[in-house]
């Protein structure tokens, strides 16, 4: 899909209804906000921020607690033609110096509570300007801004213009920026429209964070451009989200949420009578929880895959004559988007065969910031993005990710997809969720260590479950300990944090 030459603010802002005093956003603690307070708010904060003779391509740097607010900086920092660097609360000193001193920010905003700290990095960073912004509509962000116009024209911008810089999670080495255009942004949101099939009456339920794609690009994109009201929620309950469903139409949701919701006795056909579409992403979502949510709910969850560097890439079909949604796959490549498998010397693999994922199409990113080497390490001689995730392609054309490749495991020279021996652990009576990882062995150069969590009032013994594998798979792929724990350490997101689990095993 072409997209013109023309700042993604400009084309939000194109889509928002005719009726500009319509409720836009309702907050979970009865704050109503129109889609003027939108336009005029983003107005006066892209003012204040173009008062501050910022260089051209300036960032801004954002850890704050979720507000409307926050989205409000987000929408001025596009239309003032600045580029957006949004933060995870989670993120402790040490982090964010690495940010600050890696982007160098003209502009750092985060909570009154943080200030006295994150000032000090970042003036010491030759930062000029730091605000306070707080989630009860207080901070020096808004006393600023309060005195600036509420009129802005907005920034003229190319397509291949930064947007905004995510800083993916590293888990292994520095984190990197992955740079998005307003091309890349807009493209996806674009793509997503048509095929979720956003129709004029949608309304969403937002319970994502908004440091994150799912829920900056993927979740608010996807109500803007369709010019739908959101339900706005600071944080995940799952009875709150229950009592708003019979008023909305779309829900995106971590595999987490749809487990946490799961288990509220109120989630049946009724409460869900109105929804049309239940997205899932972000993190794998088990199989149990799949057909579990269709039992409840008469509902199929639509599963897709992204990331960072690429928005989405796939997603199962949303329309029935395009295929049905298949549990445990990703779905098809979106339009635009072109995937591959291949084997690490480059060659096509067929189809149900396991390699490397990688993908091309108008979203994905321009490359690492200030990271000329390892932009050129991550991209193919013919321009495909080697996304790290390791997956296969089956003959309807269905993608399923089978585990990220510095997850996979070789012993004694055969590899051990986690994925694999995760599911069939997980098939296991009395077995909530598992993770498989890989720690040194002086014979095999690395064994697996499954790590698995019982569900509530199970007993799970660590010799049956490795006794039940020997019956299943090869010999080389059974873990050679298993270890029952009562959860797994995850990140905001709710991915499993794998390198914690190698730390923490290494020396079995």
């Amino acid at each position: 899909m072409q997209v013109q030459d023309i700042n993604l603010y400009a084309a939000l802002r194109a889509a928002f209804p005719a009726k500009l005093d319509a409720v836009a956003i309702e907050t979970d603690n009865g704050l109503h906000y129109s889609w003027r307070d939108l336009d005029r708010a983003s107005a006066m904060m892209a003012n204040l921020l173009q008062s501050l003779d910022l260089p051209q391509g300036a960032r801004i740097a954002v850890q704050v607690e979720k507000s409307v607010e926050a989205v409000m900086l987000y929408l001025a920092t596009l239309r003032a033609g600045f580029v957006f660097l949004p933060l995870n609360t989670a993120y402790q000193s040490a982090e964010i110096e690495y940010f600050i001193g890696n982007a160098e920010p003209s502009v750092v905003v985060c909570s009154s509570k943080n200030f006295g700290w994150v000032s000090k990095l970042a003036f010491k960073a030759g930062t000029k300007n730091v605000f306070t912004l707080d989630d009860d509509r207080t901070g020096s962000l808004l006393d600023r801004a309060a005195h600036c116009s509420d009129q802005h024209k907005v920034v003229a911008r190319r397509a291949d213009d930064l947007a905004a810089i995510l800083y993916t999670s590293g888990t292994t080495g520095r984190s990197k920026g992955a740079m998005l255009s307003h091309g890349n942004l807009l493209s996806n949101a674009q793509v997503l429209k048509t095929y979720w099939g956003w129709r004029q009456g949608d309304v969403l339920i937002h319970a994502l964070p908004i440091f994150h794609v799912h829920g900056l690009f993927v979740a608010l994109h996807g109500a803007l451009l369709n010019g739908s009201k959101m339900f706005w929620m600071a944080k995940f309950e799952p009875k709150r989200v229950l009592e708003k469903m019979p008023q909305a139409t779309v829900f995106m949701g971590v595999p987490t949420l749809y487990v946490r919701l799961l288990t509220e006795p109120g989630l049946n056909r009724e409460a869900v009578r109105n929804m049309r579409l239940f997205v899932a992403g972000s993190a794998p979502l088990l199989i149990e929880t799949f057909t579990d949510w269709q039992q409840r709910t008469g509902h199929t969850i639509l599963e897709r895959y992204g990331m960072s560097e690429t928005t989405m890439l796939t997603s199962n079909p949303y329309e029935a004559k395009h295929g049905e949604r298949r549990g445990g796959t990703v779905g098809f490549p979106l339009p635009g988007v072109s995937l591959r498998v291949q084997d690490d010397s480059g060659k096509n693999l067929p189809v149900n065969e396991i390699g490397g994922i990688q993908v091309k199409g108008p979203n994905v990113f321009k490359g690492y910031w200030r990271m000329p080497e390892k932009t050129r390490e991550e991209f193919t001689a013919d321009g495909y993005f080697k996304t790290g995730d390791v997956g296969k392609i089956d003959e309807r054309g269905y993608v399923a990710i089978v585990g990220r490749s510095k997850d996979l495991i070789i012993s004694g020279g055969y590899n051990v997809y986690p994925a694999e021996i995760e599911g069939y652990i997980n098939e296991l009576p009395g077995v909530a969720e598992s993770a498989l990882v890989g720690v040194p062995h002086a014979d095999f150069g690395e064994v697996g260590v499954a790590v698995v969590v019982p569900k509530p009032g199970a007993t799970v013994q660590p010799d049956a479950v490795l006794a039940a594998l020997k019956a299943k798979l090869a010999n080389f792929k059974i873990p050679k300990r298993c270890v029952v724990v009562a959860e797994l350490p995850r990140n905001t997101m709710g991915k499993v944090q794998k390198n914690i689990l190698r730390e923490t095993y290494k020396s079995l």
